[in-house]
């Protein structure tokens, strides 16, 4: 394992995570939204992508 990914893995910075705080940023420019988005994670990132259209159900 690469030193770059034990420091992220340490610092507790998952996938979903920062993929919902990239969405939520590129949506609402908004730290706060942001954080709360990054908290919930998984279950913003798989309500994004089923309420978008093209998203997971088509």
């Amino acid at each position: 394992m690469s030193r770059h990914t034990e420091g992220a893995a340490k610092a507790g910075i998952g996938l979903g995570s920062a993929i919902a705080i990239t969405i939520s940023w590129s949506l609402n420019k908004s730290i706060v939204w942001a954080l709360v988005h990054g908290v919930l994670s998984w279950i913003y990132v798989i309500w994004y992508a089923l309420t978008r259209p093209g998203g997971l159900s088509g």
